[in-house]
């Protein structure tokens, strides 16, 4: 038995081979917070009968189903692989760093057709009992992360699924020792790139990636559920940093709306040789939109810079991982 409360619940994940279709979950994911749920959409009868004069229970019926929801969790040194690969959309197998076990994931923007999750979260009764809600076709819609001054690296995810399937077997969760990412690792680095270099000053920063889908595929013959979203939209990157007004470098390129690389880059300690546990959210063009350092009384100036990422034209988007995972 569970605890009967929040703190027996779990969330197990696994890639999908094909959209909608359950997989046991292999991966277990520690996460703060989640609002997954099932959406029913429903009709009922509107038929006259004499003296009838309330609608009929047997006459509704559910016409669609679908789910959606936010997972939101602390950024570790282990097991991101699946939900960064069905974020970003390129197929990734981890690249052996020299001859230890450090391994690179390279997570390169691309299309995010054929990349879905099975989540399956446990719920505890407060008997301790752990109900199963199983959700099939689940496609990250937009992702944001975060960290900010005495902070841990933060990600929170949100969801389009399918169905939610609550007949499934509850997979038992195990989770490997992991640590997460926070701001005593984080460096914010611009210039040009390849070559970006720290910015000081800096007390946060967030990027959020958002993949515009159209997730109301429903026909006949689906039985009521949705096929798999497709993209019907470009990706929209934006984010913003805190910082003091130590100078004027990102405030300039405001002014001249040029653009500059950006990495935002967390390193953890040292797995092997020369490698470091790493999480690096590259993008190679961001402009400015929004960096007014306005005095608002006494204290040091601190503006908050808002920017969009842009394609450079030839180089896109990408998050690098170095952890000990040898499978995603």
């Amino acid at each position: 038995m569970a605890i009967g409360s929040g703190l027996g619940a779990q969330v197990g994940i696994a890639a999908e081979v094909s959209y909608g279709t359950f997989l046991a979950p292999t991966k277990f994911i520690e996460f703060t917070k989640e609002s997954l749920a099932l959406k029913k959409t429903t009709a009922q009868s509107a038929g006259i009968a004499a003296g009838r004069l309330l609608p009929l229970s047997s006459r509704r019926v559910v016409t669609q189903r679908e789910a959606s929801g936010s997972l939101e969790m602390e950024v570790t040194n282990k097991g991101m692989g699946v939900l960064l690969q069905t974020l970003m959309g390129t197929t990734v197998t981890p690249v052996q760093q020299g001859a230890g076990p450090a391994y690179l994931q390279t997570h390169t923007l691309a299309d995010i057709a054929g990349k879905s999750l099975v989540i399956q979260k446990g719920v505890p009764l407060t008997t301790g009992v752990v109900t199963d809600k199983t959700f099939v076709g689940c496609k990250i819609t937009s992702a944001e992360f975060s960290c900010g001054v005495g902070e841990m690296l933060t990600a929170s995810f949100e969801i389009d699924a399918k169905d939610c399937d609550e007949a499934q077997t509850m997979a038992t969760a195990s989770y490997p020792a992991m640590s997460p990412f926070n701001f005593s690792q984080m460096a914010v680095k611009t210039g040009t790139f390849g070559t970006e270099t720290a910015r000081d000053g800096i007390r946060k920063a967030s990027v959020k990636i958002e993949r515009g889908m159209a997730v109301d595929r429903f026909y006949a013959g689906q039985a009521g559920l949705k096929k798999e979203p497709i993209s019907n939209d470009q990706v929209k990157i934006t984010g913003s940093i805190e910082m003091d007004y130590v100078d004027t470098t990102l405030d300039d390129l405001h002014t001249s709306d040029g653009a500059t690389s950006l990495v935002l880059e967390f390193v953890g300690p040292l797995i092997a040789a020369t490698f470091f546990e790493t999480f690096r959210i590259i993008l190679p063009a961001v402009k400015f939109d929004d960096a007014p350092p306005v005095v608002e009384g006494f204290d040091v100036v601190k503006p908050t810079l808002s920017f969009t990422a842009l394609y450079d034209g030839t180089n896109q988007p990408k998050i690098e991982y170095i952890s000990t995972d040898i499978t995603l």
